[in-house]
Parts: C-alpha cells; structure tokens; sequence
C-alpha cells in the first residue's frame, strides 16, 4: 500500500511500529518533528481499517489542501467545517454514512455538533493532529481541545492516535492526562532536523540584515519571516517588497479574505516570503520553505522550535535566523509583567522565555541545546552558526561590576531607575544633554567603561538579562539587580560572556540554491522545465504545487529521465494514481524540455 498509494519503498523511523499499533486497535501518542512522516501514522492504518478515519485538526483554513492531496493520492477524504454550504455538508454526511470516506477532517469545536452523526458510522480510528494544544501551559493552548475527553468518553472502543512536533516531559504529560491516553504506546522520535541550519545574529539593522539573507542565500526561494507585533508585520512586508521580495504580511487583524488569499498564494507560488505573527503556519505542509527568520525574540524554545520547523519539510538544506537584540530582552520581560495570568502563570512564561535566552546566549553547539530542552543528548552538529564560527567567551566579571554599580548608584545616592541606553551613555562617559542635566557626568563609574563600544555594552546587558544577574522592572524597562547579583559585585563570582563582534559572522556555508540534490546542467535545466510544468498544472487544477510533486520528486526525475511509465513508477513520490493522473505529461516533458 505504502508504494502503491504514496509511492515510498519503505517506512521512516517508527512510522511502522506506530502503524501497526494503531491498526490493532491500541491508542498510540506520537512525538515526531515536523517532515517526519506523521501524517502516514493515521492515514496508512485508516485505510487498513474498516470504516473511516475521523481527523481533529485545528486548521480549517488549510483542509482543502488537506484534503486535495489525499484525492491526488486517490485516497477518499473529506472534511466538514464552517466554511462549507448546509448541502456541501450534507453531501459529505451521507458520503461518511454510506462508508465512502477513507478519512474525515473535523476542527475540534465541531466535534460534540457531529457526535450524533458519528454515532450512526463507522468510524475506524480518531486521530488528533497538533496534540500539544490540550497543553494549558504550553506555547499554542486551544480550549477546544479540551473538549476531546469525549472521545475517550463517547467511543471507548475506538483507537485513538494523538500527535505532535513539539513536546517537552510536562507538555506531554498534559496531552496524556487531558487526552485520557493513560494507556496509549508512547512514540518518541529525534527532535533532531539536521537539514536545519540554526543562527543566532546581533540585532543591527534587522530588515537590512534579512534583505541580505534573502539576496545572498536564498534568492527567490519561499521563506516566512516573523514578527512579533501586527504594525511590524505590515511595516517588514511593505519595505521587503519595496526592495524586489515578493513578500505578504499574514496576522489576525487583516480581513479573512484578505488572509486566505495570502495564504493561497504562498502556498500555490514558487518564491513567495510570508510576513507574519505567530498566528500563520501550523499545519503549513509546504515542504520546500528554504527559510525561516524571526526579527524578533521567540517566547519560548517550543515556539522556536516549531516555528523553524516549517522550514525545509523536504529534508533538503534550509535556515532558520534570527536577529536578537537587548531591546527584545527587555520588551518580553515586560509583555510578562504587564500581561494577564496569575503569578503562577507568570512563572511559567519567565522560565521559558529563560531557556529561550540561554539558547540566543550560548557558546556551545545550538542544536546540542536546543535538543537537551526536549530531553535529547547530542554531539555537537557541526551546522549552526556557533559550531560553524565558534565565538569566544571571555571573563565579563569586570565589565557586569562596573555596570552594576553603575545601577547601585544610582538607586542608592538617587534614587533613581534608568533603561540600558542612559546607563550606557554614563560608562562611555557621554556628556549627552540629559547625562549633564541630571548630573550624572559626576558619578565616579562616569566614563569607566571606554574599553567596550556601545554595541558590546548592550551585549553585556543582554547577557547579564539572561544569565539572570540584571532585570526588568516597571512599564519603561528600567533595569535593577537581581538578588543574584551580590555575589558578583563582591567578587565572589566569575561571569562569563561571549564576546560582541560588531558584525554579524558570515557562516561558512554554500548558498542555499545549492539545497537541491546535486544536478549537473542538463538536468538543473531539466528540473526547471518540470517545475515550470508543475506550475502550470497545479493552477489549473486549483491545488499548491508541492501537491502534484515536491522539489526532490521532480529532482529525481531530472536525474532519471525516465522513458517509460515503467520507469517513472520506480520513483520515490509517484504512486499509482499519480502515475496514472501525470504519467504521461511527465514523460512529454521529460522528451521535450
């Protein structure tokens, strides 16, 4: 079936055993990182099994495309949300009843309006895609989810599989207990992406810095680029498309309409850059996204982690960068302070965002770090930004001492509170017009810190913020001590920081154009034809490109030429109802590039 349907030679990873775990009738969970193969999980025992199987997904914008990909496949799917007419709905109800359905998508708030429905069918399997959102302290909590107790509750006998990207120990120990899975097989695959090159840079110019990502690696390439606040998005979407980048902004407050076209077209276009908040890109299956960037500090590494997991779905080389700079340090500090939630919740908030500054700071392997969070140990990887150009660490005591004491000063002979910029401007001994009027060119720390430029001062703050020695206080970000702090101020304990550089380091890698299986030039040529073949084929039907083949389907074709339909069936993505759908227009394109 696994040839025949999706036109693979073989399982990945633990996709079998979780196969086969469902098809018993057991409920399985299933951790496994984004591209790696989840979907099969539930859709290879649905078709095993007798009846359908019923798919919780939170995504109603993208279970057309869902669902369009399946029927390219000639898999029977369909779905049952808001967006359909009371006769669409009706014609998939008596599909579902009739056992004409292989799989059916539900969001999760449909689920107690279908229950009656699904009562009278014959359902082979519950699967709950994106799983971590039962999670209340987790990165993307949706209420509704929390509603599917009544799985356990209403169908007892009907296996369930609950999947995710992303779970720490306690993220997966809520999915169990409020998805009543005190019973289910646990899967847990590498959190590992190692197609992903994660960096880490100093926030300078950051649009400027981006442009130059975009131009020098990865030009006319599909990317997306977050941001943090909805004016920023607008504001980096305009400017990006003002410079020749084909670039969208995707967030909740543009019209729906507005939305889904964005959408659509980042989907069913080469090259496309979406701009947006974190409320675009789950359950994106675009596999050929070259890049992920963030202009602006994650909240925590579960969002990082699956924010760049959208990046190179197809296995092939990808980016994941980052520009981080103090100024992001001391407004998330603040969204905390400010922001709803008992204390506890507040707590939970600072220790992500905590572990999120540890990985921004550190000088060992990123990917090292990024997979101890998730409780997997590692070697270092040889293809992140710190491994690639391993920064220097040097002992920061005295530095953290002379601006520490700069803020003692100021709080104890002043009673004064003052944010990065001002404190800085005292330690370069800056005469600037409120350093003079407020008299603090007379303090004794005025000027003892000439031997780092500003840029590396605002490092040293930013290091100080996340090794929790500095913190933010009140609604203008001043900066007080920590009661952590003492020790260092009495010499007691070293500090180590890495060191600032004034630019970005260049990574040593080959550009991102260079991702794609090694072709030599009749093929490179040949693969454009197939892509332009694509294109042209996926418009007319109304579907994303990836949905007629991916990247590396047509890469392998180029590589093959194939002259035969036989021939073109031994290749890896090419099942049976595609060769029989595109067979012969590959090969007319093969003949005549």
């Amino acid at each position: 079936m696994l040839t025949r349907v999706w036109g693979y030679d073989a399982f990945r990873g633990q996709q079998a055993e979780v196969i086969d775990t469902v098809v018993g009738g057991r409920d399985a969970l299933v951790l496994m990182p984004t591209g790696g193969g989840k979907s099969l999980c539930y859709q290879v025992p649905a078709l095993v099994r007798e009846g359908t199987g019923v798919v919780i997904s939170p995504l109603i914008a993208l279970m057309h495309d869902q669902v369009d990909a399946l029927e390219q496949l000639g898999v029977r799917a369909a779905f049952l949300n808001s967006t359909q007419t009371a006769e669409e709905r009706r014609a998939v109800e008596r599909g579902l009843l009739a056992g004409e359905l292989d799989l059916l998508y539900l969001a999760p708030e449909r689920l107690p309006a279908v229950a009656g429905l699904l009562d009278r069918a014959r359902i082979a399997l519950f699967a709950v895609d994106e799983a971590h959102c039962v999670a209340q302290w987790g990165h993307d909590f949706r209420p509704d989810y929390l509603g599917l107790t009544l799985l356990h509750e209403r169908w007892p006998g009907i296996p369930r599989i609950a999947l995710t990207a992303t779970a720490t120990a306690q993220t997966r120990e809520e999915i169990v207990r409020n998805l009543r899975l005190e019973d289910a097989r646990v899967f847990v695959s590498s959190f590992d992406r190692p197609n992903i090159q994660y960096r880490v840079g100093p926030k300078q110019d950051a649009r400027r810095q981006l442009l130059e990502l975009v131009r020098t690696e990865h030009e006319g390439e599909a990317g997306i680029v977050y941001c943090l606040s909805r004016a920023s998005v607008e504001r980096t979407a305009q400017w990006l498309a003002a410079q020749g980048v084909p670039a969208l902004p995707y967030h909740a407050g543009l019209p729906a309409e507005l939305r889904r076209h964005h959408q659509a077209r980042f989907l069913r276009e080469d090259g496309v850059v979406m701009v947006a908040t974190i409320a675009f890109g789950m359950g994106i299956d675009k596999p050929d996204v070259r890049f992920v960037a963030h202009l602006d500090l994650p909240k925590s590494i579960e969002g990082y982690y699956q924010e760049t997991g959208r990046a190179g779905r197809d296995g092939l080389p990808s980016t994941a960068w980052l520009a981080y700079g103090l100024q992001d340090v001391v407004q998330q500090r603040r969204m905390i302070e400010d922001g709803e939630g008992d204390r506890q919740r507040k707590r939970a908030q600072t220790l992500h965002l905590d572990a999120m500054l540890a990985l921004c700071e550190t000088v060992q392997c990123r990917r090292q770090q990024l997979l101890r969070y998730f409780g997997e140990e590692s070697g270092p990887c040889g293809n992140c930004d710190t491994c690639l150009s391993p920064p220097e660490s040097f002992d920061g005591t005295v530095p953290a001492q002379k601006l520490m004491s700069t803020i003692v000063r100021l709080a104890r002979e002043r009673g004064q509170q003052f944010g990065a910029g001002h404190l800085v401007d005292i330690l370069l001994g800056r005469r600037t017009e409120r350093v003079v009027r407020m008299g603090h060119d007379e303090l004794t720390t005025f000027g003892i810190g000439t031997e780092l430029s500003e840029a590396q001062w605002r490092g040293v703050v930013r290091q100080l913020l996340a090794q929790g020695l500095l913190q933010v206080q009140g609604g203008y970000g001043v900066l007080a001590l920590t009661d952590a702090a003492g020790e260092v101020l009495r010499g007691q304990q070293e500090v180590r920081l890495r060191r600032e550089t004034e630019r970005e380091p260049s990574p040593r890698r080959p550009r991102a154009g260079a991702a794609r299986p090694v072709l030599d030039e009749p093929q490179q040529e040949l693969f454009q034809h197939l892509r332009a073949w694509r294109a042209a084929t996926a418009k007319e039907q109304g579907v994303p490109a990836y949905v007629v083949f991916t990247d590396a389907t047509l890469a392998a074709i180029a590589q093959a030429r194939p002259g035969s339909l036989e021939e073109l069936r031994g290749l890896s993505g090419i099942g049976a109802a595609k060769l029989e759908r595109y067979g012969e227009a590959v090969l007319r394109a093969v003949e005549n590039p």
